[in-house]
């Protein structure tokens, strides 16, 4: 027992986690229009691969509601015979960004970008799973996915049997909301899986005409990537989609990581080892065909709040996740599919950031800016190009702030006109500068002093020596640049 002194808390803390995972692994699943099997046995992966690697102790990896959007994309376009795949090179991407001390700059991307990938997310998770819990076809596009809720809704309130599956969707959202209201022994057991059970009850007892889960059992699902998903490869439109997953599952990790370690006392993230250990994972998910995974920060937070120690709980997690897949897999095929839409509805209703979004609208409106433009990006075009404009605009908004400028103009009303440019220089404030430097007399000697610069890019030097030539009348002195030692422009 000295040699696991934590083995009590980490078996109670593994037992929560089991708990919660097991309701996320098939909802997330069925979301991405793949069998209910292979979002446990990504679980199980997840804790047994990912979770005996270094990296983070505590926190926990599964499939994640945050990839549900790109894998059912990527599903939708090339097939789930194709997934394995991708998945498989995404985490193979993921180990040699690790070997190459890549994660320790994930911390670099810009958080807002990350909130509005995750908003983005949300949204589209939201209203493609409101179709799910009424048992209707969503529409393929993030925007129809919202723009056609309201013809959903009205075909419900037609149909009986889409109404009873909203009720039990919308039942199943009060009970996750409501469950944290109730004493705290009841509270031993997740709000999720308490939902699934009292709504797999009632359609059972009322025999509800309910979509249940379709299993095809453990082994039917697994199914190694063949030689035609590898000739996927030779085509470059999957490795838009093979480098997106990697990025996206990294960054989701890495974020979850930073927040995992706020929560607890222990040994902080070491963020190239967790980056090889999410590889590694996602490596064997795809040689086995299953779902990407990431770290996930509902499963992890449930780790460290029942009390965990050590890694042994996620590890434990994985065991539980076998062990249920092997012998319970029949017990799938009674969950109703608009109760797990009601999890994944509530899921990204939580992926949403409210409070930080109107935090940075006080404080940092061109952060919230950002936030809000990656999100809307997501819904309209897809998830890759969404993350990708909000990477632009973060980059284009710091170049921007960088090239703080302060132009001050002295008019004595005899003598020349002074000129001081104090700041950075760049491209980005030509416009600003010219402005100000054309708006000057003609007939008046200037001088322009460049010598509070910090930095003066080639742009704007080549644009203040052409002004200064061609600015001053015939007969007028001409403009002189004063500098405190001979200025070198330097390339952008």
């Amino acid at each position: 027992m000295s040699k696991f002194p934590y083995l009590r808390q980490d078996l109670a803390a593994s037992i929560v986690v089991f708990l919660v995972a097991v309701p996320l692994c098939v909802g997330v699943a069925v979301a991405s229009g793949v069998p209910a099997e292979l979002g446990l046995v990504t679980g199980i992966v997840g804790g047994l691969v990912t979770g005996l690697m270094p990296g983070s102790s505590l926190q926990v990896s599964g499939p994640a509601a945050g990839l549900t959007v790109l894998v059912f994309e990527a599903v939708s376009e090339f097939g789930v015979a194709a997934l394995g795949v991708i998945v498989l090179m995404a985490g193979l991407l993921q180990l040699a960004m690790g070997l190459f001390r890549v994660g320790r700059w994930f911390r670099a991307i810009s958080v807002s970008v990350v909130e509005g990938m995750l908003c983005g997310i949300g949204l589209v998770i939201i209203a493609g799973q409101i179709y799910a819990a009424a048992g209707l076809k969503a529409p393929e596009t993030g925007i129809g996915k919202i723009t056609g809720l309201p013809g959903a809704f009205a075909d419900a309130l037609g149909n009986t049997e889409a109404l009873t599956s909203l009720a039990i969707g919308a039942g199943t959202i009060a009970v996750i909301v409501l469950w944290k209201k109730m004493p705290k022994k009841a509270q031993a057991v997740p709000g999720a899986l308490a939902a699934v059970l009292l709504a797999t009850v009632a359609t059972a007892a009322f025999s509800l005409p309910v979509a249940t889960v379709e299993v095809e059992g453990l082994l039917g699902v697994i199914q190694p990537p063949g030689a035609d998903a590898f000739g996927e490869l030779a085509g470059p439109a999957i490795w838009g989609t093979i480098i997106a997953f990697a990025l996206i599952a990294s960054a989701e990790s890495l974020f979850s990581a930073a927040a995992v370690d706020r929560l607890h006392d222990g040994p902080r993230t070491q963020y190239d080892k967790e980056m090889l250990a999410q590889g590694a994972g996602n490596t064997v998910c795809g040689l086995l065909g299953a779902l990407p995974m990431t770290a996930v920060i509902v499963r992890s937070s449930a780790n460290v709040q029942a009390g965990a120690k050590t890694k042994a709980s996620r590890v434990l997690h994985g065991v539980w996740l076998l062990l249920f897949a092997v012998a319970l897999p029949s017990a799938l095929a009674l969950i109703p599919l608009p109760a797990l839409a009601g999890i994944l509805v509530h899921a990204g209703w939580k992926l949403i950031p409210f409070r930080q979004l109107a935090g940075l609208w006080r404080g940092h409106k061109g952060e919230a800016l950002i936030l809000v433009v990656t999100a809307v990006s997501i819904v309209a075009v897809n998830m890759f190009e969404g993350v990708l404009i909000g990477l632009a605009l973060a980059v284009i908004k710091t170049a921007w702030e960088a090239s703080h400028l302060k132009t001050e103009v002295i008019d004595k009303g005899a003598g020349p006109i002074q000129v001081h440019l104090s700041g950075n220089a760049t491209f980005l404030r030509l416009p600003k500068i010219l402005d100000s430097l054309e708006a000057l007399p003609q007939d008046r000697p200037i001088e322009v002093d460049v010598s509070g610069l910090y930095h003066l890019d080639h742009a704007c030097r080549t644009a203040l020596d052409n002004w200064a030539q061609r600015h001053s009348a015939p007969d007028t002195e001409p403009v002189k640049v004063k500098t405190a030692e001979p200025v070198r422009a330097t390339a952008p």
